[in-house]
């Protein structure tokens, strides 16, 4: 029996911090990395995930971490992203987010088709496809989690590790593929002229509300910002509270999110208060990192080795499904300029692993190029709400048909 090593939440994070620094050590080092913009935590997070997957084969020890400031920073990047929703560019973004749902929707089905087709070619049951479908790959670990057993009920011994061992790669494969993506259309196609006006200065656009003098007593702006974002995860413990009698699956960081929002808009319509964007934004960063980060170093890699070869070859039919499909259906789909470049980039991310590896690759390529509001609006938006609804309902119609 391999021995157990859990790290609890400080050496935990601290973990994370440094496979961040790692991460953006070898990104300066290693050109290849910079300049197809993979993102620093997945860069040193593989790399831990490495060591411990070593430590695990070599039966020293299977290492563990604890997850709790992992959810923490999660729940303030999400609540982060509620605050750069502004009414006024949600107007003007309405028909990118109903062609974002579209093409989030022909995604899950083409990822179950495509899974189920190779299954049957192979030999294997219908249900091995779906493990290495939807349920995993825009689903993610949260859905494999939660339809794995349910394969096992219909007679799919072994649909959980499959399903969860899918979603391991996943959330590899598609931190690995967007910002290459990405980066390619933006070059090849010359695409940072056609970033909106909105996208012309980098750094964080601040809303134009009346600006507040902040207390010397309450510290400096960094300060204020924390208390905004604490104030909206406690307000939005209302919102989820009201959406969970909806009977609907929702992320427990969408109440946050909501009420961020709220304040944002509130303080814009009204005139009355400062909401300290650029600070948000700066925490918001730091947010991602870390909880990309302790994401990628709690990879249990090991999973993969077991796979067997049908597997791994829809598994390597779902990164090409993936890559075919931001490029020549949802890029155009958008309108094939900047904006459309950075949500096809960051489709990859959630539609092979998570939000924040969609945020991770959109981050990366508006850091070498531009901002992109847009972007960083509609995917959040759709990755937090919307994906999870459909990709359940459509689960759950084709598992009704298998």
């Amino acid at each position: 029996m391999i021995p157990p090593l859990h790290l609890d939440m400080y050496q935990s994070i601290c973990m994370a911090v440094l496979a961040l620094l790692l991460g953006s050590l070898l990104r300066q080092k290693i050109k290849f990395l910079e300049r197809f913009c993979i993102p620093s935590p997945v860069v040193g997070g593989l790399v831990f995930a490495l060591i411990t997957c070593l430590l695990y084969v070599l039966g020293i020890a299977e290492v563990s971490f604890d997850a709790t400031l992992q959810e923490v920073c999660m729940v303030l990047f999400f609540t982060s992203m509620g605050f750069q929703a502004d009414v006024r560019q949600m107007k003007s973004g309405g028909r990118s987010l109903l062609l974002l749902i579209l093409a989030v929707t022909v995604l899950i089905i083409l990822q179950n088709g495509t899974s189920i087709g190779l299954a049957v070619l192979s030999g294997q049951s219908p249900l091995t496809g779906m493990g290495a479908g939807s349920i995993s790959m825009v689903g993610g670990h949260g859905t494999a989690a939660a339809f794995g057993p349910l394969l096992e009920e219909k007679g799919f011994l072994g649909g959980n590790a499959i399903a969860s061992a899918s979603a391991t790669f996943g959330l590899i494969a598609g931190s690995l593929i967007g910002g290459p993506l990405g980066n390619s259309l933006i070059r090849k196609k010359q695409l940072l002229a056609t970033a909106s006006p909105l996208t012309e200065e980098k750094g964080p656009k601040v809303s134009a509300v009346k600006p507040t003098s902040a207390p010397s007593r309450y510290g400096n702006r960094v300060t204020l910002a924390v208390f905004q974002l604490l104030i909206a995860i406690g307000i939005g413990t209302l919102f989820n509270y009201l959406l969970r009698t909806t009977g609907l699956p929702f992320p427990v960081y969408i109440g946050s999110l909501l009420a961020a929002a709220v304040i944002r808009n509130a303080g814009v319509l009204s005139g009355k208060y400062e909401v300290y964007l650029e600070e948000i934004s700066g925490i918001s960063d730091i947010c991602l990192g870390l909880f990309l980060g302790m994401a990628m170093i709690s990879l249990k890699l090991w999973q993969l080795a077991s796979l067997a070869l049908p597997l791994i070859l829809m598994l390597l039919g779902q990164t090409l499904l993936m890559l075919l499909y931001a490029r020549f259906a949802v890029f155009p789909l958008l309108g094939r300029n900047y904006d459309a470049a950075i949500l096809a980039a960051g489709l990859c991310g959630c539609g092979m692993g998570a939000t924040p590896n969609a945020m991770a690759n959109a981050r990366v390529l508006i850091g070498k190029y531009a901002p992109s509001p847009k972007a960083l609006f509609l995917l959040p938006l759709v990755g937090c709400v919307f994906t999870d609804i459909i990709n359940s309902l459509l689960i759950s119609l084709t598992l009704n048909m298998l």
